[in-house]
């Protein structure tokens, strides 16, 4: 690896994890973030990303995918209870991939395809014939 040696150790790890069981309640937030997960360990937002992308750090992912899974779980819960606003909620969850969705379908009666007519009409007026002699 090119670069400065990480700061990567045990110790963030074990830091991270304390974050996601309990210590954002600590720091104040009402759900874990990846974001309040950066600020507690002291690094990047971008360092915390990459450090969950490396195969070699997979204790790190899954720190990343319990603090999503945890937070999703409380978000959606809040909302239904009505504890948490359920348009941040809607917005927080947007981030990790969850999506409102309708579906409209039409149909004709009893539920049978829509019945289409179509009809065309010419309409040909007589044209008063020109003459071009002259009367004489």
């Amino acid at each position: 690896m090119k670069g400065r040696p990480t700061d990567y150790t045990e110790e963030i790890v074990a830091k991270a994890l304390e974050y996601v069981e309990g210590a954002y309640e600590d720091e104040g937030q009402v759900v874990p973030t990846i974001e309040g997960l950066a600020l507690y360990i002291g690094k990047a937002r971008c360092t915390v990303y990459d450090w969950a992308s490396q195969p070699e750090k997979k204790a790190f992912s899954d720190i990343l995918e319990k603090c999503n899974a945890k937070q999703a779980v409380m978000l959606m819960s809040g909302a239904l209870r009505n504890n948490m606003n359920a348009n941040i909620a809607k917005l927080m969850l947007g981030k990790q991939g969850y999506s409102e969705r309708s579906m409209q379908e039409i149909t004709g009666a009893n539920g049978g395809a829509i019945k289409t007519e179509s009809t065309v009409e010419w309409v040909v007026e007589p044209v008063k014939p020109i003459n071009n002699e002259k009367d004489s």
